[in-house]
């Protein structure tokens, strides 16, 4: 049994020194990933530094009716905050969908936005697996890809980014305020998730021992008429297969404004930004949708047992857009 250590932070400032001081070690919040990680021997830090002491867990509505997430909110308590629920209906439905009670009682914002993938071949720690091990190769690729990306997918790594509120966030332009070593800054959530390339094992841009403060939601009107759908092989707990949130405004029958992003089928959360440029001052009709949902899937990395994803994101963002709208469009 390889040794490992614990200690707890009651600061933002003593929490990044003793991690950035100590270059095998990790944070820890709810462990809900980062214990699988551990045991599984995935992950092997020799130092966990728990943060959850650190008063980072307050919902706070910002000037202008935005919203900042603290890190350390649960996952529980922001799916049911009433001005989540109101004004970001799919990050609050994703929330909900995202995994059991018993899960997002534990879980933190932070901590889903980080999580890793559900790879089998990652977490086996026998296979080749490039984000675990750089340079041995990926098993997805010949092996079981079935669950595996078809979008931002590169020679070297196939697996999906398993996090739904991590999709609606994307959607709706959030930024992750983050504290490290080097001092302070704010990432928009479109540039903190890396595509694989070939260096899979690079998934964002923190630094170690920079540690998330908060996540911000700006204020967008568009966010309170939106929906997060989840398509999975079984109803109860379980990762999406395909999984979109949209949101949708439209004057005169026109599309004046639509935010759309897909989970289940890409390396990271997938802003369907050629959709949307195609939607945006067209008309509100199903056979549009079904025209954008087509352009955004065409570049489609498909492979035997994941071809079928293609077709079903499609009629996963038809069927958003639709869901949305009044029911002549459907």
């Amino acid at each position: 049994m390889r040794p490992l250590s614990y200690t707890r932070a009651f600061d933002v400032r003593s929490a990044v020194e003793i991690v950035a001081a100590h270059e095998n070690s990790a944070f820890l919040a709810g462990g809900t990933t980062q214990v699988d990680l551990v045991r599984l021997g995935v992950h092997g830090p020799d130092l966990l530094v728990d943060i959850n002491a650190l008063p980072l867990a307050d919902i706070e509505e910002q000037p202008g009716g935005g919203l900042r997430l603290g890190a350390l909110a649960r996952m529980t308590d922001v799916a049911r905050h009433p001005l989540v629920a109101e004004r970001y209906v799919a990050t609050s439905q994703a929330l909900l969908l995202g995994a059991s009670e018993q899960l997002r009682n534990m879980a933190s914002m932070g901590g889903n936005l980080c999580q890793r993938t559900r790879c089998t071949y990652f977490r086996d720690n026998l296979s080749p697996c490039n984000k675990r091990e750089p340079g041995s190769g990926c098993s997805a690729l010949e092996g079981l890809h079935r669950g595996h990306a078809i979008l931002g997918t590169s020679e070297h790594c196939i697996a999906t980014h398993p996090s739904d509120v991590a999709v609606s966030l994307v959607a709706f332009d959030a930024v992750v305020h983050t504290t490290g070593p080097d001092g302070s800054r704010a990432i928009p959530i479109d540039e903190f998730y890396l595509e694989p390339g070939d260096q899979p094992h690079v998934e964002h841009p923190l630094a170690h021992g920079e540690l998330i403060e908060a996540i911000d939601l700006p204020a967008l009107p568009i966010a309170r008429n939106s929906v997060y759908l989840k398509f999975r092989d079984r109803e109860s707990y379980e990762f999406a297969l395909v999984s979109v949130a949209a949101a949708i405004e439209v004057d005169g029958g026109l599309v004046r404004d639509v935010r759309l992003a897909l989970g289940g089928v890409a390396t990271r959360p997938w802003r369907a930004r050629r959709a949307e440029q195609l939607l945006i001052g067209g008309p509100a009709t199903r056979e549009k949708f079904v025209e954008a949902a087509t352009a955004e899937l065409a570049g489609a990395d498909v492979r035997r047992d994941n071809a079928f994803k293609a077709e079903l994101a499609k009629r996963a963002i038809v069927r958003g857009l639709t869901t949305l709208i009044p029911g002549e469009a459907r």
